[in-house]
Formats: C-alpha cells, structure tokens, sequence
C-alpha cells in the first residue's frame, strides 16, 4: 500500500488543493446538472403509469412501489399463466418490479428489449436526427440485442436517458450466497460491457467474479446437491451513476438515489441468502450511503479503489456487515484529498489505520480499472469472501488490519 506524508503542512496543502478543485469544478459546471426527462420520454414511467392505471381479474393491481414482500405475495397467488400474461401486458413494469419472480423479470425484460431495439432502429433510419444521433441509436440497438441473447438474465432494463440494467450469472433462486458489484462513474447501458478492457466495466467483473467463485467453491469448499457450486454474481449498474468527475462525483447525491435502489434489490432478493457487496470508486460511496438501510442479510461490503465512503470510520457506516478494502499502488485515486466539506468529497480513507477498514491485498490489479482482472489477489480475496472463505483472504502487505475481531486471514 502507498505510504503518504501526514505532516502537517502535506496535510493543509491536501485540503487547499481539494478546495481548488471543487471551486474549479463548480465554476465550469454549476451545482446542478440539467435533468430534461419529461413524462412522455421516459419509457419505464410509462410503463408504470400504465400499470397504476390497470386491472386484473376486476381488481386493481398491487402499487409497483410496495414492499418486496408484498409484490412476492401478490405474484405467488397467481398461476404461471396469469404471471406470464402480465408480463407481456407491463413488461417494462415487471421486469423492474422488486419482489417479481427473478425468472418472471428476465422474461419480462426481454419482452421490454425488443422493443428497445425496435425504437432505436426506427431512430438509426430517422435523417431527422443528426449523425451522431443515428450513431448513438445504432450503438444502443446492438447493446440490446446482445443482451437478448438466449443464455443472459437481465434483472432489471431501463432504456430512458443513458439506461440502466442489472444481470445475474448463476441461479439466483438456487445460490445460497450472493454477489452484488457496484460500479462507479459513466455506468451506463453503453459502458455496461466492453470487448477493450473487458473487466473494467461491470459485465466483465461481474462474469469475473463469478467464474472466481466458482473456482474457489469447487476447489475448496462443498457443493450443492446437484453437483453445482450454489453462488450467484450480480452486475448492478441500475443506478443512475455520475457522468465524468465533475461535480456530481464529489457530492452525495447520484449515491444518495442509488443507494435506495440498491437496498430494495437486496430486500427482493428470494429467499434468505447471504449477500456480499463489492463496491468499485464511486459505487463505494453508493454503498457507504446504503450501509445503514441494507438488511441483516448483508454480511460484507468490500470496496476497492475508494474515494470515501461518507463516513469518517467504519463504525459511522452503521451496519454490522465486515467492511473490506483495498487498493492498488498504482491506483490513481490514492492521490485524490480525502476529505468532506460542506457536502463535497466523500470523507476518510477505507484503506487508512483510522477509517479501521479491514484491509486486503489488491496485488496485481494494475491501476483504478484493474480489480476484477483474473489473475489478481484482489480479484482472488473478492471470490473468497464471496464465498464465505475467510480464512485464506490475504492482506495487504505491512498491515495487520484484516486480524481484528478474531478474523482467520492470512498476511500477503
């Protein structure tokens, strides 16, 4: 881990170059982003809209916003049939709707990309728009048919705006412990996968991780009774994530909305599996937002290349999930001032002695985009915790900081 000089005068010189910057920031971009999403263009409010307004069976249907529990309720009382018409019916609703069989969502949300893929088809032969308009089109359209492949499971699609979705690997019904990724900055339905720098973007770690840990299952730990490892890997970029570092990456507010999404897809998640967050660059303050919110369930958080976490120590996160981080030598995110000021930046270190992180090895990683790379300890430890394998988890080198409460870990 980078060592760094806390004299001080480095310390005064830290906070007067992270004021710099913000002022920089907030004199170039102003405090808001425009948010020009009206009614008419926001295909998911329709949808639900849509279902707000509708009837089965004489009656009204149950509000999409209600608890999981209860829309879990709702769908269980129905026959497959009755489920399936639904989600022909609402597919953009049912496939975002937390409590919705997992199985029901993929297929309501294939329903809702080829329509997708309809809508932004007319647009590439639409010379109305300019060029650069057709070309974006086209650009969604080919990442939506890739996700119609036959063998994906898209858990959650919104096409408004820069899009959202979220994708499961394995068998989230069957797995008894699950992985949520958390990406960071320009997460969008176009940066969700990427053939250049694959395991940079959350498809790539997602699949990763998964095949990780599947390899640490097999290798160490029993299997399921079918012969398969019980694990399942969610690639969560259904938040609206800051665009650029600009202002809305030094404040709280996309963590702020993201972290209520984040908490009710825990909540939904079907039966009572144990769930790890792994929480990359600005995805971690999503989840040091979410912390105190997240159920029980919840017994890991591990954040790797972390701007902060908005809390000035673990315990200020409020949860009782471990909390896990790391970061690699080479990330540049190292030098970036770790403060908070009157709502910008997003407070102490995870990997410093004080925020009392456990810290982990990232050896390998190569930089801020590197974590999830095969390969790498820091992929490596994610897939033991994922696992539930604490006690072959490597530290970062010089500390002991993974030890404390009694953990069985071993030093890089």
């Amino acid at each position: 881990m980078t060592s760094f000089d806390s004299s001080p005068q480095f310390n005064v010189w830290r906070t007067l170059l992270a004021l710099a910057i913000v002022l920089v920031m907030l004199a170039t971009s102003g405090w808001t982003a425009a948010r020009h999403q009206r009614g008419d263009t926001n295909p998911l409010q329709r949808a639900l809209n849509a279902w707000s307004d509708g009837r089965f069976q004489g009656k009204a249907l149950p509000d999409a916003d209600a608890p999981s529990a209860r829309l879990a309720g709702f769908f269980a009382s129905l026959s497959r049939a009755q489920r399936l018409d639904l989600a022909e019916r609402y597919p953009l609703a049912v496939g975002n709707m937390n409590g919705a069989p997992p199985k029901l969502r993929y297929r309501a949300n294939r329903i809702a990309l080829e329509e997708a893929v309809g809508v932004e088809r007319e647009r590439v032969r639409d010379h109305r728009l300019s060029a650069e308009g057709r070309q974006e089109a086209d650009r969604r359209m080919h990442r939506f048919l890739s996700l119609l492949h036959p063998k994906r499971h898209v858990l959650a699609f919104d096409p408004t705006g820069r899009g959202r979705v979220a994708e499961v690997f394995g068998n989230l019904d069957r797995a008894a412990r699950v992985s949520v990724v958390v990406p960071g900055v320009d997460t969008d339905v176009l940066t969700y996968e990427r053939t250049y720098r694959t395991f940079s973007a959350p498809a790539g770690m997602a699949k990763s991780l998964y095949k990780a840990e599947r390899a640490q299952r097999e290798g160490s730990l029993p299997r399921s009774a079918s012969g398969a490892p019980r694990v399942a890997v969610i690639a969560w970029a259904d938040y609206t994530s800051p665009a650029g570092i600009g202002v809305d990456a030094v404040t709280a507010k996309r963590a702020e909305d993201g972290a209520v999404r984040l908490s009710n897809l825990v909540r939904s998640l079907p039966g009572k599996k144990s769930v790890a967050l792994y929480c990359h660059s600005y995805g971690s303050v999503v989840c040091g937002v979410s912390a105190r919110d997240l159920p029980s369930r919840v017994t890991d958080i591990a954040v790797a290349g972390s701007p902060g976490m908005r809390a000035a120590n673990a315990a200020q996160l409020g949860t009782g999930a471990r909390i896990w981080a790391m970061r690699d030598q080479d990330d540049w995110i190292g030098e970036i001032p770790n403060l908070e000021l009157a709502g910008v930046g997003h407070g102490t270190d995870p990997v410093s002695a004080e925020f009392g992180a456990r810290v982990l090895s990232a050896n390998g990683a190569a930089g801020h985009a590197g974590y999830f790379e095969p390969g790498t300890e820091s992929l490596d430890n994610f897939a033991r915790i994922g696992v539930g394998a604490y006690q072959t988890l490597r530290c970062a080198a010089g500390t002991n900081s993974c030890y404390h409460d009694a953990e069985d870990v071993v030093s890089a």
